[in-house]
């Protein structure tokens, strides 16, 4: 049975970084996502960046956790996150084709993939 109010809504999604200023200056220059928010623990045992678009209330938390800087084992990598581009869907995958983060087309389908620094896949759609 569906519930006739919402009792959640969306926040975030959380991605574990190795580089947190890598991964901050990738998503800023792939996707134009940008810093709204951060946590530090005070012992720097980990650092929290929120990323948001400007546009929704969605954000993308990109933790760092000192202890662990190795890359991180994502399996199957069968999660990912997605976004939509709101303008120019083409000029969009051929400026990450020039980044080299395209990491999967299907073009059948009209969508492609890109995959940040840490091995996370992010899938391109365009603007319904």
């Amino acid at each position: 049975m569906q519930p006739t109010t919402p009792y959640a809504r969306f926040d975030h999604f959380n991605f574990n970084v190795a580089d947190l200023e890598k991964s901050i200056a990738f998503y800023a220059d792939a996707l134009g996502l940008t810093p709204c928010g951060e946590i530090v623990h005070p012992d720097g045992d980990f650092k929290i960046v929120y990323l948001g678009d400007g546009q929704t209330d969605f954000r993308l938390e990109l933790t760092w956790l000192r202890e662990h800087p190795q890359r991180y084992d994502l399996g199957e990598c069968e999660f990912h996150l997605c976004v939509r581009v709101p303008g120019d869907y083409d000029a969009a995958r051929e400026r990450h084709r020039q980044m080299g983060c395209v990491c999967f087309e299907n073009q059948e389908m009209g969508l492609y993939f890109i995959e940040d620094p840490d091995g996370y896949w992010i899938e391109v759609l365009p603007q319904k």
